[in-house]
């Protein structure tokens, strides 16, 4: 499969995106998995699990199962992975997630205090608790997530960082790696020590780092690849369209279309002095025409929105700020810079993608005949491009965000102060302390 991009690594404690999580869930399983129809938590490493009375702490029966190498997993390797991924040491970026959730966990990732305040316990060999900062809804369901891994800490120990290479990696997932070749190729081999083996009906997947989208379809074309998932906007009819059937509309047997819990958006680098002005920020989102760029640009289904979270089972999102050139020009003649003069020329940043490319053009003519404000665009590959965003060197930053799980403070905590994907550095302790108190709501 292409897989558009060489990863950031294989350890989930320095893993951050698509790329790599699409990696993660052949490698490895958490105590829960993913229920693809409904999103929400079905057994994994944990066979069966209870809430006590006040939803608060939760109880997981592990069943007999083992790492790649024979290893036992037991209720002391659950809880040993994750201090390991909490550990300040560790700095791992999606560390906010736990701490969002569990008792202690932010005190022990900020180094205030030890191992023993986090709310994680191993009862017996097949038993773990963990006890939430409340009821959290969504607790369990979010435990899917690679910021949950059970790690092979014995083969860590061992080998240290190098524990992720070929003949040293040990796994518990359905796959096992057998050759990573960098920019070239990733290979992953059925793991014969896998619980549910007899459901895992391939072979191997070969991932490729391929960046370019337009490279990626014609090998799938050419049948050098099965799957392509990033198609190039101009062959998306061709992609989708049997030409038999063109007059029906007819899906090729080999297309597949889906929903996702998942939006498309730009970080704006609270920490650039023009940007740091909400009137600025507001002026750029109200000039940018939504549903031209859905309709002209990225095609493919894709919904206009003026809000960042998607909406959900009970859920609706509220309203933002809505495609308005003479408001937006207003607000920029507010914060000083009528008809864009005085701001200078604003960076966009986007990792290589015919896509995202295309999108970052829109925007830039858009920002340029609403607004009068010249716009550089910049392209990076993929590891170079994240490690720009998170170090915060950047003004604005192509971004984007699939649900890990299905709750709206799933995109809303991107948004933390504290926050590892905080990529952005919005800081507000009002939002900080919402966003906690969600937490703690009782369970529907």
């Amino acid at each position: 499969m292409s897989n558009n991009a060489e990863p950031q690594s294989l350890d989930p404690t320095q893993i951050e995106g698509m790329t790599e999580e699409n990696i993660y869930v052949a490698l490895f399983e958490g105590l829960v998995a993913y229920d693809p129809k409904t999103c929400t938590a079905i057994p994994g490493v944990a066979e069966s699990w209870e809430r006590n009375d006040t939803g608060e702490t939760v109880t997981f029966h592990l069943r007999e199962c083992t790492f790649s190498d024979g290893t036992p997993i037991t209720a002391k390797t659950v809880l040993d992975s994750w201090l390991y991924y909490l550990s300040p040491e560790v700095a791992a970026t999606y560390a906010y997630m736990p701490c969002m959730v569990i008792k202690g966990a932010a005190d022990y990732n900020a180094g205030k205090t030890t191992a023993d305040s986090v709310a994680i316990k191993a009862i017996d060999d097949k038993t773990f608790q963990v006890t939430f900062l409340g009821p959290c809804a969504y607790g369990i369901d979010m435990l899917a997530h690679f910021a949950f891994p059970i790690l092979p800490m014995h083969t860590i120990k061992e080998f240290g960082e190098d524990w992720i290479k070929p003949g040293k990696f040990v796994g518990n997932g359905p796959f096992v790696l057998s050759e990573w070749v960098p920019q070239d190729h990733i290979t992953v081999v059925k793991n014969e020590s896998f619980w549910n083996k007899d459901n895992v009906f391939l072979s191997s997947v070969t991932f490729l780092p391929i960046e370019n989208s337009n490279t990626a379809y014609q090998k799938y074309k050419q049948g050098e690849i099965d799957w392509a998932n990033d198609i190039p906007t101009a062959m998306l009819d061709e992609a989708m369209l049997d030409e038999a059937m063109l007059d029906e509309a007819m899906l090729r047997d080999d297309s597949q279309i889906a929903a996702m819990n998942a939006s498309y958006f730009y970080s704006l680098n609270m920490n650039n002095p023009v940007l740091s002005d909400v009137r600025v920020r507001k002026a750029l989102t109200m000039a940018i025409d939504r549903k031209t760029l859905v309709e002209k640009v990225t095609k493919a289904g894709k919904i206009p929105t003026d809000s960042l979270t998607p909406p959900m089972p009970g859920f609706t999102p509220s309203k933002g700020n809505p495609y308005n050139i003479k408001a937006a020009q207003q607000l920029l003649a507010d914060a000083g810079y009528p008809n864009g003069k005085g701001i200078g020329t604003i960076q966009i940043l986007y990792n290589t993608s015919e896509n995202h490319k295309k999108i970052a053009e829109f925007v830039q003519q858009q920002w340029k005949e609403n607004l009068g404000i010249d716009i550089e665009l910049t392209n990076m590959e993929w590891a170079t491009f994240i490690d720009t965003r998170q170090g915060h060197e950047f003004q604005i930053a192509r971004n984007g965000w699939v649900g890990d799980y299905q709750d709206p403070s799933n995109f809303l905590e991107m948004f933390l102060s504290t926050g590892g994907n905080n990529d952005g550095s919005y800081n507000n302790p009002e939002f900080d302390a919402l966003l906690h108190d969600a937490a703690r709501l009782p369970v529907s």
